[in-house]
């Protein structure tokens, strides 16, 4: 990159000055006074400026400029010039340039005003070459100089030029250390993605603000950093609810539910004022856990907040969501009906939601009850439409659905809706109708496509088509060990070994690791308590054991029989039978069977596989309890006997 020095700096033409200029009313004899009336005189035309509606007002102002013979005054041009381009986002050229170019001894605010004009307008390159203009001249910056070219670096990712801007702040001494330009510098080093040169300015400032703190916590969590993040928010002096409320999205977003509610419970105990993104990044946190405890503590908050779901369009639309997802479908409904105010958001909230609980019926009346109000359904309505299809196995509704979208209501389809519709067709078995709306899509499929119809082929036993998804997830994700599991479980199911063998020894020659299959539910009080598969470490283990053996027994007496072909492994069919009482699902299972929690709800990061279902509806008849599960992908609500999914999903 050229050096500052280098950069050529804007087309300035040579202007003829016009020193005619309408006489004032001075008295010649009384300087003082005459200062002063020209003091009051800019002050009042500065004002005025700053109240000006439109460009036409700031033009007649300028006018009275020229006739007050203030056109040579720095004070007053800077002004028309910050109106023009950042109030009216006015081009620099050639208005405001020819403005600048009439005055004979501008000053460094009125550079400065130009080199800001040129970076609101994208012109970063520009407001170099004016920055060089006016070192030619001889004239120094002043802070507000450094902090307007920075801003430009960092809008476009200039990280290079930005060092160079850096060297100059440096080069003219004390600006380092001045607290806006410091913060600048942090926010022009985390949007070029140079964080370790962001600490770097952080730790040698003199003086910190909040503003110092908080830009390099959140670049910290945005990076998925949360470990730097919350050293430097516990050495921050004061916390104010910017900081908490970084802190809290930062674990939310970043997949630790659990630290993020515990954040937020310190921030109360700090009685430090909660806001709308706040809640948000609580009520999405529980929505990751699961837990219902928290979700009805969650609300609570809100409603003490005075953001409760009745008046607040925003929560209430997430409190939908987080109730969906902790499997209170019917908590979800009741917000939704108290809501005073509904748009499209609430609705969509609400139709994935029961989408996700396999309420196909239920999604699918909610649309048509949208439909007949003013609110206009966008692409996740509709997401949350072909999903409820999906999970239920509504192959012509589902079509006739994502024909309707482009068609009937305007809504253009995403790669995303794509991917519902190869999933509706693989799972109903449709595998070469679902590999043919691939073949015709209008944009390039991606991750998710390939991942829809490898999934088919692994329920439904194709690996000839399997092996082409998996060609291109493996260009498209080389690093996501699901898809070499995907494809060797397909091999298994078609009892192909050697294939079998080979895609897991692929996978282990680059160095991946399969993450373990877990479950956690929630025991008495709410409290989770997490199980992997095979793990035995729980302090009533034994009890859990004894109570798994006897379930099982039960069922068996009750015509159950293992399902081995879940076992994607050529072993003994004892051992096969050792490998399924072990499923992480189970042993959630066995300890909500233990303890008198009401309803057992269990949470699963993979998903349930068939043997898995089987025994959760023979649990629910035994037993007499409702047991809900939470998949990677949907939720099972076992009562009787029965499975809310019809043993589709």
């Amino acid at each position: 990159m050229a050096s500052i020095s280098r950069t050529l700096t804007p087309k300035l033409q040579p202007l003829q000055y016009n020193n005619q200029r309408s006489q004032q009313t001075l008295n010649p004899s009384n300087p003082i006074s005459n200062s002063y009336q020209t003091k009051i005189l800019e002050s009042k035309l500065v004002s005025l400026l700053d109240t000006s509606n439109n460009l036409n007002q700031s033009k007649q102002i300028h006018a009275h400029i020229i006739r007050k013979g203030l056109d040579q005054c720095c004070y007053v041009i800077t002004k028309l010039i910050r109106v023009l381009t950042v109030k009216f986002n006015f081009p620099v050229d050639p208005y405001p340039i020819r403005l600048f170019q009439q005055v004979k001894r501008p000053n460094p605010f009125l550079f400065t005003a130009l080199i800001r004009g040129y970076v609101m307008q994208g012109s970063l390159m520009d407001s170099v070459g004016m920055y060089s203009l006016m070192r030619r001249h001889g004239i120094g910056p002043v802070s507000f100089t450094f902090t307007g070219l920075l801003k430009g670096c960092g809008g476009v990712g200039g990280g290079g030029l930005g060092v160079q801007i850096h060297g100059q702040v440096v080069k003219f001494g004390g600006f380092e250390s001045d607290l806006y330009v410091g913060n600048t510098l942090i926010d022009m080093y985390v949007r070029c993605e140079l964080l370790g040169s962001a600490r770097k300015v952080f730790d040698e400032m003199p003086e910190r603000d909040a503003i110092s703190w908080t830009s390099l916590i959140v670049a910290y969590a945005r990076q998925g950093s949360m470990e730097e993040a919350g050293e430097l928010f516990d050495g921050m002096p004061v916390k104010d609810m910017v900081a908490w409320t970084t802190m809290v999205m930062g674990f939310s977003q970043n997949g630790k539910p659990r630290e993020a509610l515990e954040c937020f419970d310190r921030m109360l105990e700090a009685r430090v004022e909660t806001d709308e993104v706040t809640l948000a990044s609580v009520i999405s946190a529980c929505a990751q856990l699961g837990a219902t405890k928290y979700a009805k503590w969650v609300q609570d908050v809100a409603d003490r907040a005075g953001l409760g779901a009745t008046d607040n369009i925003v929560i209430g639309s997430a409190l939908i969501n987080m109730y969906a997802k902790c499997g209170c479908i019917e908590e979800a409904r009741n917000v939704f009906d108290k809501m005073k105010n509904k748009n499209v958001y609430s609705y969509s909230s609400l139709i994935l939601g029961l989408a996700m609980h396999g309420c196909a019926q239920e999604a699918i009346s909610l649309f048509e009850k949208m439909l007949k109000t003013d609110i206009k359904p966008n692409k996740v309505t509709f997401l949350g439409v072909l999903s409820a299809c999906c999970h239920a196995g509504l192959v012509q509704e589902g079509q006739n659905f994502f024909a309707a979208m482009e068609k009937e209501h305007g809504v253009a389809r995403t790669v995303d809706h794509y991917t519902c519709i190869v999933d509706l067709l693989g799972r109903a078995g449709l595998v070469n109708d679902a590999y043919d709306i691939i073949k015709t899509m209008p944009m390039p499929p991606h991750a998710g496509v390939w991942g829809a119809l490898l999934g088919a082929c692994r329920i439904h036993g194709n690996p000839d088509i399997a092996e082409i998804a998996a060609s291109h997830l493996f260009e498209l994700e080389p690093n996501a060990i699901g898809n070499y599991i995907l494809l060797s479980n397909t091999y298994a199911s078609a009892r192909k070994w050697n294939e079998v063998s080979r895609i897991r020894a692929l996978f282990r020659s680059k160095g991946l690791k399969k993450n373990p299959a877990s479950s956690w539910v929630e025991g008495e009080k709410g409290v989770i308590h997490e199980f992997f598969a095979g793990d035995m470490n729980h302090p009533r283990t034994s009890e859990i054991k004894r109570e798994l053996e006897d379930l099982v027994c039960k069922l068996m007496l009750d015509g159950y029989t293992p399902v081995l072909s879940c076992v994607p492994y050529d072993v003994s069919d004892d051992e096969k039978k050792r490998i399924l009482l072990g499923h992480s699902e189970k042993l959630a299972l066995a300890y909500g069977l233990l303890v008198d929690c009401g309803i057992i709800r269990i949470m699963k990061n993979v998903r349930i596989c068939e043997d898995c279902h089987v025994v959760m509806c023979g649990a629910s008849k035994i037993s007499g309890r409702e047991i809900i599960v939470r998949d990677n992908t949907r939720f099972h609500h076992f009562c009787n006997g029965v499975c809310s999914c019809n043993n589709f999903w």
